[in-house]
């Protein structure tokens, strides 16, 4: 089996919001329907979540255990 070629940078340092739209405009940008485009899409719905919980416990004003 082949292993699929590397060529994009990703970035751990984006905020969830950004990464989300990054595989988004990802996905409208030529990648053809199929596995790939939704491994994309899945991707952002992911990322979009995490901003959500986040945001959530912010607004909970929760501590992280000590």
């Amino acid at each position: 089996m082949q292993q699929e070629q590397r060529d994009k940078v990703y970035r751990f340092d984006q905020s969830p919001t950004a990464q989300a739209e990054r595989l988004r405009k990802e996905a409208r940008g030529g990648t053809p329907a199929g596995i790939k485009r939704d491994q994309l899409l899945r991707g952002a719905l992911q990322f979009e979540n995490e901003a959500r919980v986040k945001r959530w416990l912010a607004s909970q004003d929760l501590k992280p255990p000590t």
